[in-house]
């Protein structure tokens, strides 16, 4: 996501006027195709918003059938639809496994 090592999510987040290609609920999706047991808190942190803000993606995420939830012990665990496809007409011929490839 970011190149420089140096420079942590949140406070690329932070800086005003900047922007990204790909929206939160991207970033959260790679962020837990990576591990999927990951922590929404982590995942937070990685992305630069709130967890809060990281529940209702993943919220949205789930309704759109995109994310399945379960549990694992304590832990949650996340499987992504990879087959769905993105959602807006102009990338609704592409796939959720090509997004994710971005992320690698």
């Amino acid at each position: 996501m970011i190149k420089d090592p140096k420079q942590k999510p949140q406070d690329f987040a932070k800086k005003g006027g900047q922007w990204t290609f790909l929206s939160n609920h991207a970033h959260v999706l790679i962020c837990l195709s990576k591990d999927p047991e990951m922590r929404l808190k982590d995942v937070a942190l990685l992305v630069g918003i709130t967890e809060r803000a990281v529940q209702a993606i993943v919220k949205d995420l789930v309704e759109a059938k995109i994310l399945e939830k379960s549990k694992d012990g304590r832990r949650n665990q996340y499987i992504i639809q990879t087959e769905q496809k993105l959602r807006h007409p102009l990338e609704s011929s592409h796939s959720i496994s090509e997004l994710l490839r971005l992320g690698k």
